[in-house]
């Protein structure tokens, strides 16, 4: 899906690019998990640059891999699209108005922070966040039902969430234990 172009159209592209992480950036605050969909509008709906299905699987290698994930998904989405370049200029996009925004909004906080009103804004963010994880966990629960089997996926959700929380176990030791299973079926019996 790379562009190989030059001139006006290298551009315009790069000028797509960041254009779509900037806004990310500029209301991803910091990135986390709230940036995802964001992410998810910019690159899948508005501009065509990945389907829903490669949408997930980068993700979900970008949740394996260390750093944080706003960068990770700017970095290789600017360069699936255009390259080094596109790399770049995704990742100044969405990194300069976040760092930018974060040092105002803290330098704002710290100085209004005996007003309740702010104290009652500050805390009002948290179920904003919540509710878009909650959006953002439906529809990947929804794509794993349609590809396992609801009961299927419902089962992995519930082991998952046992060894969580229940058992302590990091989420990375779940997410490797998953590829493994995966390779090693994989392996074993074709597409299974």
């Amino acid at each position: 899906m790379r562009e190989k172009s030059s001139g006006t159209s290298s551009l315009k592209v790069n000028a797509d690019i960041f254009a779509a992480f900037f806004r990310v950036g500029m209301l991803g605050f910091g990135g986390g998990p709230s940036a995802i969909p964001l992410f998810h509008t910019e690159a899948v709906k508005k501009y065509k640059w990945m389907t829903d299905d490669e949408f997930g699987d980068t993700l979900a290698l970008g949740n394996t891999m260390p750093g944080p994930i706003a960068t990770k998904m700017a970095g290789y989405i600017g360069y699936r699209v255009n390259g080094i370049i596109g790399s770049i200029v995704a990742l100044v996009a969405v990194t300069v108005p976040t760092v930018l925004l974060m040092i105002l909004l803290l330098g704002a906080l710290q100085q209004f922070k005996g007003v309740e009103w702010v104290n009652n804004m500050s805390a009002a963010v948290v179920p904003v966040v919540g509710v878009m994880l909650a959006v953002m966990t439906w529809d990947f629960l929804k794509k794993s039902g349609q590809s396992l089997g609801w009961a299927r996926a419902v089962l992995f959700v519930l082991i998952a969430a046992v060894l969580m929380e229940v058992l302590n176990v990091h989420p990375v030791f779940l997410i490797i234990a998953i590829l493994l299973v995966s390779l090693l079926s994989f392996k074993k019996g074709g597409a299974s």
